[in-house]
């Protein structure tokens, strides 16, 4: 094939754009000028149809998730921890509180997915993995099968003395530490849990009788650099975060973690309901080191606390 002026396309090329009736019709379809504008005006065209048209379109199959529609039957609400061994424990916990038997319906990559039944209502638990961008994805391919609310489930270092370990930190709003919520809403934008999966949350916290405090957290990519660690292999911090745990405390800060920012701002900028909450597994006001034991004890109560705050969530009736 030759072009204009006589070179040949190589084969790998793409092919000539669809000049046919049919791609003029679709394309003329959604524009604003009508027929029989003068050549020498640019076409105004109105794309907003169009894109709702395409966003209308079914999709019943999601890639990292490999999730299909039919697998998550309609669920609406999703607890999100990061550890793929942490969603077999939420189900200990479902099974527990309200007797229900879970369904491990995928795990691919460090997405695993368990289904639940509570209330008569599918309810999801999903791993995300460790950080802002996995948790991202499991989000945005959420959303995409119909899910509406997302309740990130967790571990966090508190960095105020009044916080104890074995306690929850609810989150509020989060300080934006993170890289991929930038991806979705400028640094102005608040990463904010949304009220009614903030108050499920204070409620399951009082029935099962766990400690909790609810403010604000300081989300960051990084467990080493971003959270004023010197444990790390280099122990060096950079000069950005020197002095920052200090000044997040003094801000009313409560805690540090990985993934709220990214979850709190992708909910909040896209009509959907998002929610956190931590279990303490270290106060860094008294040191760096983590014990089995801690971590144990944190990560059952921010599972007791998530699962108790579900019957609350179904009785909302999200649809």
């Amino acid at each position: 094939m030759t072009g204009s002026k006589g070179m040949r396309r190589p084969a790998s090329a793409c092919p000539a754009p669809d000049r046919s009736e049919t791609t003029r019709g679709n394309f003329e379809r959604f524009s604003d000028v009508p027929r029989g504008t003068a050549s020498n005006e640019r076409p105004k065209v109105n794309f907003k149809p169009f894109l709702r048209e395409v966003f209308r379109m079914r999709i019943d199959h999601v890639y990292h998730l490999d999730l299909h529609r039919e697998n998550i039957e309609g669920a609406k609400i999703a607890l999100l921890p990061g550890d793929p061994f942490r969603v077999p424990g939420i189900g200990d916990e479902m099974k527990k509180r309200y007797g229900v038997e879970g369904r491990e319906v995928s795990w691919k990559r460090e997405y695993r997915t368990f289904r639940f039944s509570v209330g008569g209502e599918p309810v999801l638990a999903v791993s995300t993995g460790i950080g802002g961008p996995s948790a991202s994805i499991a989000v945005e391919e959420l959303a995409m099968l119909g899910v509406r609310v997302f309740v990130r489930v967790g571990t966090t270092g508190a960095i105020r003395k009044d916080v104890r370990v074995g306690e929850v930190v609810v989150t509020t709003g989060s300080v934006r530490l993170d890289g991929a919520s930038g991806h979705y809403a400028p640094p102005e934008f608040p990463a904010v849990a949304h009220h009614e999966v903030v108050n499920a949350l204070l409620e399951g916290c009082r029935k099962e009788g766990v400690g909790f405090h609810a403010g604000i957290t300081a989300s960051s990519d990084t467990f080493y650099p971003g959270q004023e660690r010197e444990d790390s292999f280099t122990g060096y911090v950079p000069r950005r975060f020197r002095g920052s745990m200090e000044e997040w405390r003094r801000l009313g800060v409560l805690n540090y973690e990985m993934e709220s920012a990214t979850i709190l701002t992708m909910t909040a900028a896209m009509g959907l309901k998002g929610g956190c909450v931590t279990g303490v597994v270290v106060n860094r006001c008294a040191g760096e080191g983590i014990t089995a034991d801690d971590l144990a004890l944190g990560e059952r109560n921010a599972v007791r606390a998530a699962v108790a705050s579900i019957e609350d969530l179904v009785a909302k009736g999200e649809r």
